[in-house]
């Protein structure tokens, strides 16, 4: 459980940035929207990595009306990801962003990487949010093309990450882990476990960062101010993953 706040949104004096960061996976919305709102707003962060946002029929209405409601806006991704997105609030300068759809296995469901990058006051920020398959192979190889992406971006300072669909002893995650930061591993905070609401007993969503960003804390933020468990448990089939970093101007 988490034993004290993470620190607020802010530029510091030497103009680094603390910034919110949250991952979840929202199911589509095909549970209670509110409940998952009220969550996402209660956790006030400046970016939010989503899996699974709506693909199909009013896409795009459905991914701004829970962005409304959590005080923040699209940012990239949704369907042209096939299903990762981004979030973000006003405090973003949007530089460019970049939907990215990986090869398509024949009989497995389509990946994509959604991606930006933008600026908080002076710093420059790159952005990724993955979904990963369910098969270990091409999971494997997915994990290889997001570190691709994240490398492509061509900026200092990057933060990624989503469901992996694999626990931090699994290959994938021991790839990713090996050239970023493991955010929760780093500074853990909060509650560990992130799938299911019901019966936590896996690490299968995560946040990374580059070099240099400074974790303050990261985990599925229990406890913290506005979040319930009732809402955890209705609003979708992940809990989310929360982390607070600092990320040095330059």
């Amino acid at each position: 459980m988490a034993t004290a706040l993470l620190p607020n949104s802010r530029t510091e004096p030497d103009g680094s940035v603390v910034l919110r960061v949250l991952s979840y996976n929202i199911r589509s919305m095909r549970d209670d929207t509110h409940a998952l709102a009220r969550v996402i707003k209660a956790c006030a962060p400046d970016l939010v990595l989503i899996q699974e946002a709506p693909r199909f029929f009013r896409w795009h209405k459905k991914l701004a009306r829970l962005a409304r409601a959590s005080d923040l806006v699209i940012l990239a991704g949704g369907a042209t990801a096939s299903g990762p997105a981004l979030l973000c609030d006003l405090r973003a300068t949007v530089e460019r962003t970049e939907d990215i759809l990986l090869p398509l296995t024949p009989g497995l469901h389509r990946r994509g990487l959604s991606t930006a990058v933008v600026r908080f006051g002076g710093v420059r920020l790159g952005v990724v949010g993955c979904h990963l398959s369910l098969d270990d192979a091409e999971r494997y190889e997915q994990g290889g093309m997001f570190l691709d992406r994240i490398a492509a971006l061509g900026v200092p300072h990057v933060i990624a990450g989503g469901d992996l669909n694999e626990e931090p002893d699994g290959p994938t995650f021991r790839r990713i882990a090996a050239q970023l930061q493991d955010c929760r591993a780093v500074a853990p905070w909060g509650g560990e476990e992130t799938w299911t609401p019901a019966d936590p007993h896996q690490r299968i969503d995560a946040i990374f960062a580059t070099e240099g960003i400074e974790v303050l804390g990261c985990g599925v933020p229990y406890g913290h101010p506005g979040v319930t468990d009732a809402d955890l448990r209705a609003a979708t089939d992940h809990l989310p993953v929360l982390a607070a970093v600092r990320i040095p101007a330059r």
